[in-house]
């Protein structure tokens, strides 16, 4: 009767927290916990004495519980950086190939020509773009002693930096600024030219190509062969194909590759579209970087001049606003919560929050910080 009682009381635990709009983390190591871990929003199983059963029944199964703070802090972080940048960039790609087109349907007086054949469309989407940035499951943006040693960073996930409308909004002007300048660029570069649809689409499509090389270098942290192979290599194969393509006599593209490879005004296009583009985007992120940094900027440029790593303490200044836009975050969800309950939740906006008590992130600190923390804190009551 306890065993029941004690597996039911978890299980309630966990949807209480659900009912009060929380995502949940749930971890368990044996069968009592499977249903308090598949209640759970992400459930963690711990493969030891008890069996299998709570790791076959989570998400995710670590072998010990200290494994737990590398699963968040590295491994989730991580994850969440990768996947805010991809979502972000596929819909920044798809966007500026398809606002190309909408200009050129203003300047074809909305005939419906498409500026780019159906196989161009295809590849584009499925080899040009896609390969290059599938490596992103390599980026690092800072080494995982570094996170391991900071674990308030953890705060700027949490407060969807990476991930909100903000950035949402960023990509997208970003895609219509770059396909503003490509085809602007294209069209004045061949507007006393007798060029024929497709060499004009393949200089429209080249400038793209060229772009998005240029933005998965700038916004990835971290390179290793993989990633410099994927960009450059799948670079170096959009021209490949295409001679390939040029060659074949029943292909419409035929010699007009080999054409613009000997056109010098060709070149100098693809030049002046990448500079114009990646001018401000350049500025833009080195002002960011050098007169306003984060504090993972803070911690990147220490790692890459090889100087002392910042601690907990350094970055408590740098880390303030994004507590308060997670407390901003938590004040504004869109469900209300039962404030019957709110006071046993440690970030509830009736839970009191008392500076002298030890943060949620003081899980990941070792021992002997805790016992200075609680030193200090004795000396001080006394």
């Amino acid at each position: 009767m306890l065993y029941i009682e004690k597996c039911y009381g978890r299980l309630k635990l966990v949807q209480l927290l659900k009912s009060c709009d929380y995502r949940t983390l749930a971890i368990g190591d044996g069968g009592n916990d499977v249903r308090m871990i598949q209640q759970a929003d992400i459930g963690v199983g711990i493969s030891g004495r008890e069996g299998l059963q709570a790791a076959r029944a989570a998400d995710y199964s670590i072998g010990k519980f200290r494994f737990l703070k590398r699963l968040i802090l590295v491994h989730g972080r991580y994850s969440y950086n990768r996947t805010a940048f991809l979502s972000q960039y596929s819909f920044y790609k798809s966007l500026m190939i398809c606002f190309i087109q909408i200009f050129f349907s203003f300047l074809s007086g909305i005939a419906g020509t498409s500026l780019f054949n159906s196989v161009s469309l295809m590849a584009y989407n499925v080899f040009y773009t896609s390969i290059p940035v599938l490596t992103s499951v390599l980026d690092k943006d800072l080494s995982e002693k570094t996170v391991m040693q900071n674990p308030q960073i953890l705060i700027y996930c949490q407060a969807g930096r990476l991930l909100n409308p903000s950035t949402f909004a960023g990509w997208f002007g970003r895609s219509l600024y770059h396909a503003l300048v490509v085809f602007l660029i294209t069209i004045h570069a061949y507007a006393n030219e007798k060029s024929e649809m497709e060499e004009l689409s393949m200089v429209a499509l080249s400038g793209a190509i060229w772009l998005q090389a240029f933005v998965v270098t700038l916004e990835f942290s971290s390179f290793t062969f993989v990633q410099l192979l994927a960009i450059w290599g799948n670079f170096f194969a959009f021209y490949g194909i295409n001679f390939i393509i040029s060659s074949i006599p029943s292909a419409g593209m035929y010699t007009i590759m080999f054409r613009l490879s000997r056109d010098p005004a060709y070149w100098i296009t693809m030049i002046l579209i990448t500079g114009v583009a990646m001018g401000p985007i350049l500025a833009l992120k080195y002002f960011r970087y050098t007169y306003h940094p984060s504090a993972i900027n803070m911690l990147q440029k220490a790692e890459r001049s090889r100087g002392p790593i910042y601690s907990l303490a350094n970055l408590e200044s740098q880390l303030r606003p994004v507590e308060k836009d997670v407390a901003q975050f938590v004040l504004n969800t869109p469900k209300m919560r039962n404030p019957v309950y709110e006071p046993l939740l440690s970030d509830s906006p009736s839970g009191t929050r008392r500076s002298s008590l030890p943060s949620a992130f003081d899980i990941f600190q070792s021992a002997q910080s805790r016992l200075s923390f609680s030193h200090a804190r004795n000396i001080k009551d006394n």
